[in-house]
């Protein structure tokens, strides 16, 4: 404010009936100064620079509500004050707010300042007592909300503190109750001492003010202020004093309308006002006889401005709240949680409402964005009695209101200001947003590592989180080390989806998202913000080298512009990013009516469109509207082209399909008799059928009529086929295929099922007369059993029409038109148990039918259910607890199980009496395979336990533990024993402590037997080679020492983002040792960030063994420097190759070695003219040397002039003027340099512009400074000065 030169403030309940907000400027802060008129202030405040307007309390403000203008009205609106700021300070805002004005939301009285008072007003520095305090608001959550109000929790504080009784407080009116009555006591026991004045209160008296407060609140315009004199007048002297000196009351002196100055009184907070309002309802509501209409009594009391008035009437008398509870629940707009809280007035015990409370968090609990504030609040402190009272809440919806998760204070801030504290109970929590670009539409709301990871730790049961929308901005990934080992086992499901269906999901292994759509598609509309962000995604994708499967420009495609290579659409946007892209569909108009404009796609058009798309596989035109051209000329087609023979067509609103062929450049029809699709949505069946009538009007085939999920039954009195919608498909004489599909799964309350009788379904064939076939695939079609021979007509069994019914299992079925019953084509199908116990029973019904039929089953596959054999009863037990009787006419059983990363699931032992019986079972079983970490077989099966009927079927038996291994498993029956039956298998040892060993089981298994592994890959496990007893050690500390059948030793390290692991330096004594242990080695690897290797190994130190069997060694640092080292065993020293085309980016961090291996890969990489893209110095950068021409790391390394070097990032270390004006100094000698960027750190204010030199200005140099704090900088390089900057999103 100390740029301000007029500062106005007006208090907005001193200004009923003052419609001109000069004149009020006049009378309140001007006084009798008669010289100064409306006029002059109006020239003052418009010809001021800097004039600042306050307007404060709006919510007090007499006419908000005044059907005549006033100057107020017109400022919120913008049509006064337009370039003069404005602050309004209210409790909700008003209806009339202009769209763009800015908004601050102040939060209350936070979990911060409340510790911060008890700190300094009540406990001093004792903890323990702070911490009671604490406790005892957490043991009434219902106090929460209220104590955000200064006052109330100053007043629970000490209360808390001073009484030992200290007494739990159920609802608010009980607390609020407590208070009034110690305020009363304190000031009764002051007027105790001497020399102070004597308070006294008439009991007759309260009525005067709960009826005053009443008809404050209660009226349309809120007159929450009185004059001194009035209210005097009305409660008397003595009253009115005792309550000054409570201090529930408070004077103000003010200037008045009428007179120079007056005192007018207010409460200290609205609470109060609400507090003797509801003593005045309740005494209205409660006279007997009365009939006081509760909609008049509250017609201007809205819930969400006076919510305390109902809860504390509720509170006050328990046959009024029910009264007002019922009057709530019938009101429009006013929600069962706000219900729920009166209820707990009026019941005066949480454990009344607990079953409620219970019921509420058992579904899904959602706050909405739309919501008042009232309905969020009454949800939050819902939340806040489920977490206090540990009832589980199954799934919080948080549906466009998250604003951000505060790590300080471990909660969630709605963007409402609302907080979310009490999450320990929350079991799914769900968020949210936007999957639609909307005018105003944010910048986004960025979630932070540090904020994910508080989410999880706060919310102590959680399970599952998921963000869906497109504002949200999750971190690209999260460290491994930053990740606590309880979030590790607890395995929280993390996932976003963005609005492509695209989902995201956290690999807790390594902290980066999995994307479960591997090559997305894109759907680009007509709407302009649809399109900007589309783009905005396709060049992401294109920038990160993901395939898009298909982009789909719907009705938005205008032209192909040749010179710029690029699709224009009709909105005047451009796509550029279509290297990446293997389909493109141009989808035009297929609808009735008047077509839109023709859009002609030239030859060479169309054959520029070819050439850009590298990746293009097919592009298809779909609309009247395109014209292509009739034919391209042969000598016009590129080789190139013909040689990826791009699938070029283009499908006219009939169906017919026109494909370009690349030896001649003409049009061929792919379809002369078109297919139709019904599907469920009606406009869609109401367009098919108008199409049908078409194409039979014009004697055209219809190939195939593909009635999708909405077929009902066919009428045979009126000859046509009822949809699940109504409409009838009466013409059907040129179909020649009718399909007919339906739920091909199980699914929760699955509707009943079609019965198509034998009377319809003859009546159906009689009625297409050109029908060849007619299929039925789905559950739900119940088909006759057969149809007798002689209902069949003579005219039937001479078209031979072909009927199948396919069940979901593959199962199809034929009717024979000789004898009318149905046959199975399908001898032998295939079945696939889940885990989900639905699908389990669905197919041991399927599974016993076939059994009872005496079909075969080829392969049953258990996925991840099995538990055990039950010898017993011969039958498998599944994870479900159900059992697998039917097992005889199974052919090939697969158990799989968990073959991926992370923590086993509990270990499933099958005995040899097991495997014996379940063999025994199946009678027609050929082959058994065991799949999966978690299944241990027996070691052997003695040949004498084994029948001889086994050995004389020879059932194959394999056990294959984890297939990355490559390592199966047969059980030979001669002698019982395994046999391996991969000549070399590769094994893989993770960072896993029960993994490693069982790798390292694994590994002396096959070195004992002889077998070669023909990779060994140590994944981030290497700590170090122990040279004296010939052995690796490994992170756990466990000791690889089976080592001399190893092929090839892959050591794989730290290659992501974020903290790099300690430094493991590989000396030159332990990779010599090493190499010698392992007597069949062929090749190491090492890569990683943390590994460093010596810089050379002296020849006459090397074995001339190890020169003879020539291993190759190399060692690859950073995957994105593009450099492989590889050890020459002439010399010992390193040879380097480089491994990318383009440019690449050097990171040099703080490690002396990693600086030195930096300098050495920068040395290389500029010798091969390789752009370097950025070079950066992550904690790394000490200064430049005099001369400017080298760079000083932090241990003592110098990196020269690069002229190959594009950008210059320094982090993490302050940069003073003079080094600032050096670091210009040595860009200014590298000609390529155009970006210099100084992250995390201080850099000078403001730098003269003359000592910037003038070389680099021509040069476009861009120099930013992006600080801790979160802000974005460029240097003005003309002015020397630093203007905020907010960097585009995609960036880097």
């Amino acid at each position: 404010m100390q740029d301000v030169e007029v500062l106005i403030i007006l208090r907005m309940r001193q200004l009923s009936g003052i419609r001109s907000i000069y004149r009020a400027i006049e009378i309140y802060l001007l006084g009798s100064d008669p010289q100064v008129k409306e006029a002059d202030i109006a020239a003052i405040i418009r010809e001021s620079t800097s004039a600042v307007v306050i307007l404060d309390g709006y919510d007090e403000y007499p006419d908000q509500h005044s059907k005549r203008e006033t100057d107020v009205q017109r400022i919120l609106k913008l049509d006064l004050f337009a370039n003069t700021p404005v602050i309004l300070t209210t409790r909700y805002l008003p209806d009339y707010l202009a769209p763009m004005t800015k908004r601050v939301r102040l939060t209350g009285f936070d979990e911060i300042a409340r510790d911060e008072y008890i700190r300094k007003a009540v406990v001093g520095e004792d903890k323990i007592a702070l911490s009671n305090i604490k406790a005892r608001l957490e043991e009434n959550p219902v106090l929460e909300d209220l104590c955000q109000v200064p006052l109330v929790f100053v007043m629970f504080a000490h209360i808390a503190h001073e009484n030992q009784d200290f007494q739990n407080f159920e609802t608010v009116t009980e607390f609020f109750r407590y208070m009034i009555r110690c305020f009363l006591e304190h000031l009764k026991n002051k007027s105790k001492e001497l020399n102070t004045v004597r308070y006294s209160i008439d009991e007759n008296e309260y009525a005067a003010l709960d009826k005053l407060a009443f008809l404050a609140i209660s009226q349309e315009n809120q007159q929450i202020t009185w004059s001194r004199e009035g209210m005097c007048k009305q409660l008397g002297h003595d009253f009115y004093q005792t309550y000054l000196a409570l201090g529930i009351f408070v004077e103000e002196e003010v200037g008045s309308y009428e007179s120079s100055s007056e005192v007018e009184v207010r409460f200290y907070h609205k609470l109060f006002c609400e507090w003797y309002a509801a003593h005045h309802i309740v005494y209205i509501l409660s006279q007997p006889g009365q009939s006081v209409s509760l909609d008049e009594l509250f017609r201007h009391m809205k819930p969400e401005d006076v919510q305390y008035v109902y809860r504390f009437a509720c509170g006050l008398n328990r046959k009024v709240g029910h009264s007002i509870i019922q009057y709530l629940m019938r009101s429009p707009g006013v929600s069962e949680q706000f219900g729920i809280l009166c209820m707990l007035e009026r019941s005066r015990n949480v454990r009344d409402i607990l079953g409620i409370v219970r019921s509420n968090c058992s579904g899904t609990v959602t706050i909405k964005g739309g919501d008042n504030r009232l309905l969020q609040r009454s949800t939050v402190q819902l939340l806040d009695i489920a977490a206090k009272r540990s009832i589980i809440v199954s799934n919080l919806h948080l549906d466009q209101c998250f604003a951000k998760f505060d790590a300080t204070n471990a909660c969630i801030v709605l963007q409402s200001g609302l907080r979310l504290t009490n999450l320990k109970t929350v079991k799914v929590l769900r968020v949210t947003g936007r999957m639609k670009r909307t005018v105003g539409d944010s910048n986004g709301i960025e979630v932070t590592r540090e904020e994910l990871l508080g989410l999880f730790q706060t919310c102590e049961t959680l399970n599952e989180i998921r963000f869906e929308g497109r504002e949200y901005l999750l971190p690209l990934s999260v460290p491994v080390e930053m990740i606590p080992p309880a979030l590790k086992t607890r395995n929280i499901m993390v996932s976003y989806e963005d609005r492509r269906g695209t989902i995201h999901q956290l690999n807790w292994d390594d902290g980066q998202w999995q994307t479960t759509t591997s090559e997305p598609v894109l759907r680009i509309s007509q709407e302009v913000l649809d399109q900007q962000w589309a783009l905005e995604e396709l060049a992401r994708l294109t920038t990160d080298g993901i395939p898009v499967s298909c982009i789909h420009l719907d009705q938005c495609f205008s032209k192909f512009d040749v010179t710029n290579a690029c699709i224009v659409l009709t909105s005047g946007l451009r796509v550029t990013s279509l290297k990446t892209v293997k389909a493109l569909c141009v989808d035009g108009f297929m609808g009735e009516g008047i077509i839109p404009s023709r859009i002609e796609v030239t030859s060479e058009e169309l054959l520029g469109l070819l050439q850009t798309c590298e990746t293009l596989e097919e592009i298809r035109f779909e609309g009247r509207e395109f014209l292509l051209p009739h034919s391209v000329p042969a000598e016009m087609i590129p080789p190139t082209l013909k040689t990826r023979n791009i699938m070029v067509s283009y499908e006219d609103r009939r169906g017919t399909i026109h494909q370009l062929n690349w030896d001649d450049g003409q049009w061929q029809t792919t379809t002369n008799e078109p297919s139709l699709r019904i599907p469920q949505e009606e406009l869609d069946q109401q367009w098919a059928l108008e199409e049908l009538a078409r194409l039979t009007t014009d004697g055209i085939l219809v190939s195939s009529l593909h009635l999708e999920q909405c077929f009902s039954k066919f009428d045979v009195t009126n000859a046509c086929i009822v949809l699940k919608s109504g409409l009838r498909l009466t013409i059907l004489k040129t179909v020649k295929v009718l399909r007919v599909t339906g739920r091909i799964r199980e699914t929760v309350g699955d509707c009943k099922g079609i019965e198509v009788t034998r009377l319809e379904l003859l009546g159906l064939f009689q009625k297409c007369e050109t029908l060849k076939e007619i299929r039925f695939e789905g559950r739900e079609f119940l088909l006759p059993h057969s149809v007798p021979a002689e209902m069949i007509p003579p005219t039937l069994k001479t078209r031979n029409i072909m009927v199948s019914y396919e069940d979901g299992r593959g199962m199809i079925h034929q009717l024979n038109w000789d004898d009318g019953q149905w046959q199975t084509t399908t001898n032998e199908p295939a079945f696939r148990i889940s885990q989900e116990e639905l699908d389990q029973q669905w197919a041991l019904e399927e599974l016993a039918r076939l059994s009872t039929d005496g079909i075969h089953v080829s392969c049953l596959h258990l996925d991840r259910c099995f538990s055990k054999f039950d010898v017993t009863n011969a039958c498998i037990v599944l994870t479900s607890g159900l059992r697998l009787t039917n097992l005889k006419t199974v052919k090939v059983l697969h158990v799989g199980g968990f073959t991926g990363t992370g923590t086993i699931p509990s270990r499933i032992e099958v005995t040899r009496e097991e495997l014996l019986g379940l063999l025994q079972t199946c009678e027609t079983l050929e082959e058994i395979r065991f799949v999966g970490r978690e299944y241990h077989l027996p070691l052997s099966v003695p040949a004498e336990l084994i029948p001889p009927t086994m050995k004389t079927t020879n059932i194959k038996v394999s056990y294959e533990r984890d297939r990355e291994h490559g390592v199966i498993h047969q059980l030979n029956w001669d002698d019982g024993q395994w046999q391996t039956t991969t000549s070399e298998p590769a094994l893989r040892i993770p960072q896993e402590v029960m993994d490693q060993q069982w790798a390292l089981e694994e590994l002396a298994r096959l070195s004992t037997d002889g077998i070669p592994v023909s990779c060994l890959h140590l994944d981030q496990c290497f700590s170090k080679f122990d040279a004296t007893n010939a052995c690796i050690v490994l992170t756990s500390a466990l000791r690889v020492t089976n080592l001399k059948t190893v092929k090839v030793l892959h050591v794989g390290g730290f290659t992501g983002t974020g903290t790099i692991p300690s430094d493991i330096e590989v000396t030159r004594e332990e990779l010599l040792g090493l190499l010698q242990t392992c007597e069949t080695l062929e090749e190491i690897r090492f890569e990683g960030l943390e590994y460093f290797l010596p810089l050379s190994i002296q020849a006459e130190r090397m074995p001339p063994t190890l020169k003879t069997r020539n291993i190759k060694v190399s060692y690859e640092r950073y995957r994105e420097h593009g450099v492989v080292h590889q050890l020459n065993w002439d010399d010992g020293q390193w040879q380097h190759q480089i491994t990318v085309d383009g440019s690449v980016r050097v990171d040099i961090f703080q490690g002396k070695l990693d600086q030195q291996w930096g300098k050495k890969e920068l040395a290389v990489l500029s010798t091969a003219g390789v752009s370097i893209n950025r070079l950066y110095l992550h904690r790394s950068f000490s200064n430049i040397t005099d001369n400017t021409q080298s760079i000083i790391l932090t241990s003592g390394c110098t990196i020269p002039v690069l002229h190959t070097v594009r950008e210059l990032r320094i982090s993490y270390t302050d940069v003073d003027l003079e080094v600032f004006l050096r670091i210009l100094a040595y860009t200014k000698e590298c000609t390529k340099i155009t970006w210099i960027i100084f992250e995390y750190c201080n850099v000078p204010d403001e730098v003269d512009a003359k000592l910037i030199p003038h070389l680099l200005k021509q040069r476009g140099l861009k120099v930013y400074w992006f600080p801790k704090t979160g802000e974005e900088y460029i240097l003005d390089l003309g002015a020397g000065n630093w203007k905020k900057w907010r960097r585009q999103y995609g960036r880097d």
